[in-house]
């Protein structure tokens, strides 16, 4: 009887789950499919100032939009499951304590971070941070996405530079913001 329980909890959980986007290069695409989305990334943008394709371009390289994602886990002796190299998880990728800090101060004790609104509510948040802590501007994505991604002290550290991928990374995560920039302009209202 448990184990049935458990199955029929299991499907009706994933069933919940929101699949990424069928073409997660056209940000016009992705709002059509999930129509929520750009309210939760508008009304981000309206509370930090943060704009949408920045959001969403860092939503895309930490997630792929996988409402679950997690980094890899490493295999021990190469049968035995062994820990993974970070707590990330969900669609921004946050870890345990950054996310809680999160909570603690905007006060959203309910936010999950395999839930869309949240996720791009902390991307919003952790770029405002960025923008007053560090200067950067809201449109300089590849400078928040190296700030996202080392941490504030890493950035002022500019540990990064001895991080070729992750500097040829922001980049990319620029260029889509971008595209994303571009694309949004013409889609459909």
């Amino acid at each position: 009887m448990k184990i049935v329980l458990f199955l029929i909890s299991t499907i009706l959980i994933s069933s919940c789950a929101t699949a990424p986007p069928r073409n997660p290069d056209n940000i016009c695409s992705i709002f059509q499919e999930n129509e929520d989305w750009y309210d939760d990334s508008y009304q981000a943008y309206t509370k930090w100032g943060v704009p949408i394709p920045v959001q969403m371009a860092i939503m895309y390289q930490e997630s792929s939009f996988i409402s679950d994602a997690q980094p890899p886990r490493p295999w021990l002796l190469g049968f035995i499951p062994w820990f993974r190299s970070s707590s990330a998880f969900g669609y921004a990728q946050a870890k345990d304590e950054t996310w809680d800090h999160y909570i603690s101060k905007t006060g959203n004790s309910g936010a999950d971070r395999d839930d869309f609104d949240d996720a791009t509510d902390f991307i919003g948040w952790y770029c405002n941070l960025s923008k007053n802590q560090l200067g950067i501007d809201t449109w300089d994505t590849k400078n928040l996405y190296l700030a996202y991604h080392e941490g504030h002290g890493g950035f002022k550290r500019r540990t990064y530079l001895q991080k070729d991928w992750l500097q040829q990374t922001a980049n990319k995560v620029a260029k889509r913001a971008q595209r994303y920039q571009s694309q949004l302009a013409r889609c459909k209202p």
